[in-house]
């Protein structure tokens, strides 16, 4: 009978390890490039991710999915929702080409953090779309930054995940894009990373004291629903040649890394008339 019951036991601690570190692992973006692209018609194609896996079976059943058009008509303006901070601290990163973009991967929880509706979300890591994945009124831009942040449960594991968006038109160079450029460059469809040393994330500006908010998804495979999505109204520069530089730089595949926009299925999009305070 003893041994029955540690059996037991046994078996409820294994399911409850399973299952914090599968909510974990389906938190995240999927790191193997090779497992899926952006080509129109192909086989792994944004409209066959949700087939090529039983984990990513959000991307084709998920109700919430990202990205989304930012219509005019289903925005409501919500004048100071509530408060959102930013605070930034110059930390070690380590800039990656993960052959389906180009990210800045900083250590969580050591380069400051955004704070939501009383919970803190740790920045993890930046990369770049282009042409941009979300749109406004049916326009669709040049480029798109997503800072990705994670909060994370007493286990340590990802628990949510709130992702920043800003939207850039061809215009002058994007500074921060500016200061990576030489290593942009040196990894050109290359998949390989490079330590950087510290890195201010205050550089990257959004600016501007209006910004989109929605619940969506990651965007990228496994297309983990629940991500809370803000958006600055802003329309920031970025400049043609920055822009050609990271389309060459990942696999021919990826040089538009942008998924097509998702159903908004009556959810609720506020425009939030308060800016992030840093």
């Amino acid at each position: 009978m003893k041994s029955q019951i540690s059996i037991s036991w046994v078996l409820v601690l294994l399911i409850i390890l399973f299952s914090h570190s599968l909510s974990s692992t389906t938190a995240q973006e999927v790191e193997d490039e090779s497992e899926f692209d952006y080509t129109r018609g192909s086989e792994k194609g944004p409209h066959r991710w949700g087939e090529l896996k039983k984990e990513w079976e959000a991307c084709k059943n998920g109700g919430t999915q990202s990205p989304i058009d930012l219509a005019n008509q289903r925005v409501k303006i919500v004048p100071r929702l509530d408060k959102l901070t930013r605070s930034c601290i110059p930390s070690n990163a380590t800039i990656k080409n993960r052959g389906h973009d180009i990210s800045v991967q900083w250590d969580i929880g050591k380069a400051g953090s955004i704070k939501i509706n009383g919970t803190e979300y740790f920045l993890h890591q930046a990369h770049w779309h282009s042409p941009s994945e979300h749109t406004v009124n049916g326009r669709r831009y040049d480029m798109e930054l997503h800072l990705v942040h994670e909060s994370k449960d007493e286990n340590g594991n990802i628990n949510n995940v709130a992702v920043v968006g800003v939207l850039y038109k061809l215009g002058r160079p994007d500074n921060f894009l500016s200061k990576l450029m030489k290593e942009i460059t040196a990894m050109s469809d290359k998949k390989e990373q490079k330590h950087m040393g510290v890195i201010d994330p205050s550089e990257i500006k959004l600016g501007g004291k209006m910004y989109y908010r929605y619940m969506g998804s990651l965007t990228v495979p496994p297309c983990t629903e629940g991500v809370v999505w803000i958006i600055s109204k802003k329309i920031r520069t970025v400049s043609r040649q920055q822009v050609t530089l990271l389309r060459e730089a990942v696999h021919d595949y990826a040089e538009e890394n942008a998924r097509p926009v998702q159903p908004i299925n009556r959810r609720n999009i506020h425009l939030i008339d308060g800016q992030i305070q840093e």
